[in-house]
C-alpha cells in the first residue's frame, strides 16, 4: 500500500510482536501529532517502506526469542538506515538477532522498578539519574551484540542499551504506560530528537481521511449502524453520516441488560441533540431467553454478540438491501478479544469482536478500530457532538450481563439496576463523574448474613467498582472519599431489597480487568 496523504508520510512504523500495549505505543506517538502505523512483525521490508517512515519501533510480546514458535521478523529492519527503538521483547529480539545472548531471568520483573541511567544517551536527554519505570518481562539480556553499550539498568537487568552508530536503541521497560516516569518524554526524544519527525497528524486530518476511506469502502450502498448508547458508536455513526448521509440508518437495541432508563434516554439524545435517524428495537425478551441458564462469561458475550447480529439482520431486511454494518469498535476491544497483527493473547471476547458469528451477513465498517477512548472523545468534539454524550462512562456491549456474575435472572437484573443507579448517582452528586473513568455496581453470586430490624437476614452482596484510566489498557481503583462510599453503601442496603452487604473493589488493571467478566 502506498500512502498518499501528507499527514501519513514521515511517521513511525510500529512492528507488533503481539504485545498487549502495542497500540498504546502508536497512540502515544499520535499524541505528539505524528502519524503512527502498526504492522505485523512479519511485515516485508517493502510494506514498511510503503509508509515512508522516519523511524521504527519494535513492540513487546508474550514469547521468548529462543522459543521454537517465536514470532518472525526480517532482520533487515535493522539495516534500513532508520532509527530503531526496541521495547521489552523488542530489545531481546535485537540482542538475539545481532549476536547477543538472551536467557530466562533468575528473577522476573513485573511492575514498578527503578532505572539508573549511566551516560548521556539522546533517548534520555535532560533526564535525572534515576527513573521509576514499569517492567513486564521474564527474560533478560545476558550479553550485548558488538557495538552496543548499556545506558541504564535496574538491580536485576540491563534495561536500556544502544548502538549509536547504527541508531539502534532499546529498553527493557515500557515507556508507553503511564506508570513509567517520563515515558512520554522518552518516546518524544526518539520521535523528534532521533528520528526528526514532523508533527503534522491531527484529529482533523483523521476525520477527513477516515470520511474518504468510508466513502471508498461503502460506495453507493446503504449501511446500518449498531448504536450502543455510548460515545464510541455515536462518534462512529457521526463519521459515517458525514460520509454517506441518509444512506445510514442507526439501530439501538434494548437487549434487556441496559441500565435504568438507558433505552429511551439514549434515543432522545441521539435524535434531538446529535441529529441521527434512530430506530429503537425492543428485543429484551429474546436476549434474556438466549442467556437463560448460561453462567460462563465467554458464552454470555458470544450469545449476546450473535443475537445482536440477528436483530440487525432483521432490521436490514426490513430496510431493504443493506450490506454494511457500522460498529464503534475500539482498539482495547480488539486487542483483548482476538490476535491482531502480532501473536497477542486473547483475554476476553468483546461482543463486537470475538463475539461475532463466523457467518456474519454484513461487511463491517469500523472507523475507530485503531483508536482509544480518549482519542475518540477528541474526535467527537471535533465533530461537534454534545459534551454530555462524550463524557459518558464506558458501558459494555453485553451490558449488565457481565456485571452480574452467574446466570442472568430478571429479578436479579432489577436488583443490579437499582444498585448501579445509586452508584452512578452518588458519583455525579459528589462531582466525581467527569474525574473517573467508570463507576458501576456488580452483583455477586454470594449471599451473606446481615441484621435488619433486629432480625437475622440473608441477602445479596453488591461490589462497587470505580476506576481511573486514560485508555482502558491500564486502570487504577479510585480512592473515593469515605463519606461518598458511606452514602453509596447505606443507600444500596436501605433502598435495594435483598442486599445486605456492599464491598469496594480495590483491584487495578493489570492484573484485574475493569469489568468483572
Amino acid at each position: 500500500m502506498t500512502l498518499k496523504t501528507t499527514s501519513e508520510r514521515g511517521g513511525i512504523v510500529v512492528l507488533d510482536f503481539g504485545g498487549q500495549y502495542t497500540q498504546l505505543i502508536a497512540r502515544r506517538i499520535r499524541e505528539q501529532n505524528v502519524f503512527s502505523a502498526i504492522l505485523p512483525c512479519s511485515a516485508s521490508l517493502q510494506q514498511i517502506h510503503d509508509f515512508e517512515p522516519v523511524g521504527i519501533v519494535l513492540s513487546g510480546g508474550p514469547c521468548s526469542v529462543y522459543d521454537a514458535d517465536a514470532p518472525p521478523c526480517d532482520p533487515g529492519v535493522l539495516s534500513l538506515g532508520l532509527p530503531v527503538l526496541g521495547i521489552c521483547y523488542g530489545l531481546q529480539w535485537i540482542a538475539h538477532t545481532l549476536g547477543g545472548q538472551v536467557r530466562r531471568a533468575d528473577r522476573r520483573e513485573y511492575g514498578p522498578a527503578e532505572l539508573e541511567l549511566r551516560d548521556g544517551s539522546p533517548l534520555f536527554a535532560g533526564f535525572p539519574a534515576r527513573l521509576k519505570i514499569w517492567m513486564s518481562h521474564g527474560d533478560n539480556v545476558l550479553s550485548l551484540p558488538p557495538g552496543f553499550h548499556v545506558t541504564g539498568a535496574t538491580g536485576n537487568s540491563l534495561s536500556a542499551v544502544e548502538d549509536p552508530a547504527r541508531r539502534i536503541f532499546a529498553v527493557q521497560f515500557h515507556p508507553e504506560v503511564r506508570h513509567t516516569e517520563r515515558g512520554n518524554d522518552i518516546l518524544r526524544n526518539f520521535v523528534f530528537g532521533i528520528c526528526h519527525a514532523q508533527p503534522n497528524w491531527s484529529g482533523a486530518s483523521f476525520i477527513a481521511e477516515t470520511i474518504e476511506a468510508i466513502r471508498r469502502q461503502v460506495g453507493n450502498e446503504r449501511a446500518l449502524c449498531a448504536l450502543s448508547g455510548g460515545v464510541d458508536s455515536a462518534v462512529a455513526a457521526a463519521l459515517v453520516h458525514r460520509a454517506i448521509g441518509d444512506r445510514l440508518t442507526n439501530v439501538f437495541v434494548d437487549n434487556g441488560v441496559l441500565r435504568k432508563g438507558e433505552f429511551q434516554d439514549t434515543i432522545e439524545l441521539l435524535e434531538k441533540r446529535v441529529g441521527l435517524r434512530v430506530i429503537g428495537a425492543d428485543a429484551a425478551d429474546r436476549f434474556l431467553a438466549r442467556l437463560k441458564g448460561v453462567t460462563d462469561p465467554e458464552e454470555k458475550r458470544k450469545r449476546i454478540g450473535a443475537e445482536f447480529i440477528s436483530v440487525f439482520a432483521e432490521q436490514a431486511r426490513k430496510l431493504g438491501n443493506v450490506r454494511y454494518l457500522v460498529q464503534g469498535t475500539l482498539y482495547p476491544d480488539v486487542i483483548e478479544s482476538v490476535p491482531v497483527r502480532g501473536p497477542s493473547q486473547t483475554i476476553k471476547s468483546h461482543h463486537n469482536v470475538g463475539g461475532l458469528p463466523l457467518d456474519l451477513p454484513f461487511q463491517l465498517v469500523e472507523p475507530l478500530r485503531e483508536l482509544f477512548k480518549d482519542e475518540v472523545r477528541g474526535i467527537g468534539r471535533e465533530l461537534g457532538l454534545p459534551e454530555e454524550m462524550l463524557i459518558k462512562h464506558p458501558f459494555p456491549g453485553p451490558g449488565l450481563a457481565v456485571r452480574m456474575l452467574g446466570e442472568v435472572v430478571p429479578e436479579r437484573l432489577e436488583t443490579l439496576r437499582r444498585a448501579d443507579d445509586i452508584v452512578v448517582g452518588e458519583i455525579r452528586q459528589a462531582g466525581l463523574y467527569e474525574k473517573t473513568w467508570q463507576a458501576f455496581a456488580v452483583l455477586l453470586p454470594v449471599r451473606s448474613v446481615g441484621v435488619m430490624g433486629d432480625a437475622r437476614s440473608y441477602g445479596d452482596t453488591v461490589a462497587v467498582r470505580v476506576v481511573q484510566s486514560d485508555d482502558a489498557m491500564t486502570a487504577d481503583w479510585t480512592r473515593l472519599p469515605p463519606e461518598v462510599l458511606e452514602r453509596i453503601s447505606m443507600r444500596i442496603v436501605n433502598e435495594v431489597p435483598g442486599v445486605t452487604r456492599v464491598v469496594y473493589d480495590i483491584s487495578s488493571k493489570p492484573p484485574s480487568t475493569i469489568e468483572w467478566e
